[in-house]
């Protein structure tokens, strides 16, 4: 039986205790020694390492030659060395001051090495340690077999200094590292390479290991044992006993890539993107609180003048500042665009939009308020707002204002009568303020999934009682605490719905940053609704904060925008993500994400991204406010591959746009002209901001049948499938979409058409 390892006695302790040597490093080691003999010895440090190692390896000549002071010298280890610790009887050394005073402090389990070598330098420090006999142990040996996830061992990788580590991402396990629960954790956030050296486990890729410069060495330079199995072998100093998963994630490189391009100047640098029923974009811009004085804070660009920037943009005025705000579009017979929240004395403010004019033709509504007649009961800042399934409107969360404190509370719009019908969500206080911009999405079972920072859970429709505690959202490999929302930022839509719409729902939320501002590098996914829910991790190509991501008409997801470091905010990015991706959901795991185009605009803090009518997707914003990344004037579009081909679009024609569940309603003159396989797709109308899709970027793909170019759609069953909303309906031949046509479904079950009823808003109707 080995002897149980402790550690070497502290200056006044004689107590018998098998000796450790442990280095706390970056490439941290545990060494145990086996076989020794009762053996007491004092030892005064005079500089000498060889004396050092000569002494202990002359009173204890059992030790592996490896193993002594000699090769490990505390001088020499100075430059990756971080801590070493020697302990006894739950004592510790403390500060410099105490150990000269002959104390020895109990409220300190570390002692930085420089305090270690002046100390030793200054012959301050005695060692007083004495071995215990213990059975004879096995020597630690590499574990080849019964391996999981289909690693394989691959052999020990030298790191090539101590400021550049070839698998970038490293897990403390002080107490319980082995290499099956490194290989496990690698595995699970879909990195193919893994490494084991102590008390540490690292991840990263296969091609990081020459990247980053590491080679493979002898085995015998891999001679530490696991902090979790001392039969094990775990690396060494900046040594890795290394693994290769084989199931290596693909990220597919299509021969189509898509393409970005330049669209139109702007009047703006834009904040929030709607695109209406007009089937031209609003804009809405942090206003008057803007650098740039000459903005009305509101514009409408109409994308069939794109051409001629002098009669493409139409000027449109708000009366108060939106910044950081929240918008939806209303199931209303008009589909009006509704902004919530704001900033400064603002954010109660309520604004509404009536889209009119068409391609070509000029509107003349405009943005709509009066903050005597409506407003919100709380003033929020960065809060979010959901269509719920009776109509209502739901807005949680955000601030009351700028370095204000928590608004961790919901309300209804329109206001109920009997008061304040706020409801206060303790969750939300618990994680501020690092849970602005929460996710909102309603899921089949009528229950509304929140996320918010790294945690997620399902209220009850009604109540807004918690029904079920989800398990919080795994972050990066060596940081669970890293967050999703608003300042750490990630993006989260719904996966698509396929009729008869009773397979589990899916959440999909991607990147998003850690504390220290590293961005993460994957997405995860959820049934929410199912029993024993769980999050599957799925690893992106790059890491993304402040992503946007668009819902395409074929069932993919569009993710674009955003940084590779830092977190959300005026001046708190670098390294822009200039490569856009697809996620496919209907690929298996881990081949699901492709590397299309890049853009060459960096696109960061207040940027955007929405699908157009005719399936391209409209790019804009950034406003970091820095000198290396300006402000982006600049409207672009990316032209996904399956209009890039250059294959002509379908069409049709729909004669009733106004839906009720379950109702079949005609297409008619469907013309393919690729002769592919036909699909129809429905896509809520929404807003883009901040990386928040606020109606979750919703997709269903009805049943239907066609004959003589006539389709009958059968329409969703009910409003928790389909919230009633505007929905762009496409038609497919094969992978090319139709332009949209809207469809309203679900009619207006909360009256919104009807509020609010004061004679200086628009009513259009339910």
């Amino acid at each position: 039986m080995a002897p149980k390892h402790r550690y070497a006695s502290d200056p006044e302790s004689f107590d018998f205790f098998n000796l450790v040597i442990s280095i706390y490093s970056r490439h941290s080691m545990s060494i145990p020694i086996w076989r020794t003999k009762i053996t007491t010895f004092c030892y005064n440090h005079f500089g000498s390492h060889t004396h050092v190692g000569s002494a202990i390896t002359n009173i204890i000549p059992n030790i592996p030659s490896e193993f002594s002071w000699l090769n490990l010298g505390f001088c020499s280890l100075a430059p990756w060395a971080d801590y070493s610790r020697i302990m006894s009887n739950g004592s510790k050394l403390g500060s410099m001051d105490s150990i000269k005073r002959g104390q020895v402090s109990d409220t300190t389990n570390r002692v930085s090495m420089a305090t270690f070598r002046l100390l030793t330098s200054l012959s301050l420090l005695t060692l007083i340690a004495q071995v215990s006999v213990g059975d004879a142990a096995t020597a630690p040996t590499i574990k080849k077999t019964n391996l999981p996830g289909g690693f394989q061992y691959q052999g020990c990788l030298a790191q090539p200094s101590t400021t550049m580590r070839v698998l970038p991402y490293v897990v403390d396990y002080p107490k319980d590292n082995t290499v099956s629960g490194c290989l496990t954790r690698c595995a699970d956030y879909g990195h193919s390479a893994a490494g084991v050296s102590g008390e540490q486990c690292f991840c990263g890729d296969v091609a990081d290991v020459n990247t980053n410069g590491g080679k493979y060495v002898a085995e015998s330079d891999c001679h530490a044992s696991c902090s979790g199995d001392a039969t094990e072998l775990c690396g060494g100093v900046l040594r890795l006993t290394t693994y290769y998963w084989k199931n290596v994630y693909v990220f597919n490189a299509p021969e189509n890539t898509g393409s970005y391009q330049f669209l139109i100047g702007g009047p703006m640098v834009p904040l929030i993107a709607t695109v209406g029923i007009n089937n031209k974009v609003s804009f809405l811009q942090k206003f008057p609180d803007n650098i740039f004085k000459n903005s009305t804070g509101a514009y409408e660009l109409d994308i069939s003048l794109a051409g001629d920037i002098f009669h493409a943009w139409r000027a449109m005025h708000v009366k108060s500042d939106i910044f950081c705000s929240a918008s939806l579009v209303l199931p209303d017979k008009g589909a009006r665009q509704i902004n919530i929240g704001g900033w400064t004395d603002y954010t109660t403010g309520i604004r509404f939009y009536t889209p009119d004019g068409s391609a070509g033709v000029n509107g003349t509504n405009d943005w709509q308020e009066n903050a005597g007649e409506v407003q919100l009961q709380r003033g929020r800042w960065y809060p979010t707002a959901m269509m719920m399934p009776n109509g209502s409107i739901l807005v949680v969360g955000g601030q009351n204002g700028p370095g204000g404190p928590a608004q961790p509370s919901l309300e209804l719009l329109p206001r109920t009568a009997g008061g304040d019908t706020t409801i206060t969500l303790p969750y939300l206080q618990a994680t501020n303020p690092n849970n602005l911009y929460p996710f909102l999405l309603t899921m089949p079972s009528g229950r509304i999934f929140i996320g918010y920072f790294n945690q997620a859970r399902l209220l009850d429709p009604v109540t807004f009682n918690t029904v079920v505690m989800l398990p919080n959202m795994p972050g990066l490999v060596n940081d669970t605490t890293a967050g999703r929302n608003y300042p750490e930022s990630g993006a989260a839509v719904l996966l698509p719905q396929h009729a008869p719409y009773t397979a589990p729902l899916e959440v999909l939320v991607c990147g998003g940053a850690a504390s220290n501002r590293v961005s993460i590098n994957n997405c995860i996914r959820m049934a929410p609704d199912v029993p024993n829910p769980a999050w599957t991790v799925e690893r992106m190509p790059s890491g993304r904060v402040m992503p946007c991501m668009v819902t395409l008409p074929d069932g993919t997801y569009l993710i674009l925008n955003g940084a590779q470091f830092g977190l959300a905010g005026f001046g708190q990015a670098i390294n822009p993500n200039y490569n856009a991706l697809l996620y496919n959901p209907s690929m298996p795991v881990g081949q699901r994400f492709s590397i299309l185009a890049s853009s060459p605009l960096a696109r960061l803090y207040h940027s955007e991204a929405t699908l157009l009518p005719d399936g391209r997707v409209l790019v804009s914003g950034s406003d970091p406010q820095t000198a290396a990344y300006p402000e982006e004037f600049r409207i672009e579009v990316y032209i996904p591959s399956y209009l890039s081909a250059g294959l002509k679009q379908p069409i049709f024609t729909i004669p009733v746009t106004d839906w009720a569940y379950g109702g079949q309603y005609m297409i008619h003159g469907v013309t393919l002209y690729q002769g592919g396989a036909i699909r129809i797709s429905l896509i809520a109308a929404s807003s883009s901001t901040h990386g928040n899709v606020m109606s979750g970027g919703r997709i269903l793909f009805p049943a239907f049948n066609c004959g003589g170019g006539t389709c009958t759609i059968t329409a969703p069953p009910n409003a928790n499938v389909s919230p009633p909303s505007w929905y762009q309906l496409f038609v497919l031949d094969g992978p090319t979409p139709s332009h949209s046509a809207w469809v309203r479904i679900g009619g207006d079950p909360g009256k919104l058409g009807e509020w609010p009823a004061f004679p200086d808003f628009t009513q259009p109707g339910s």
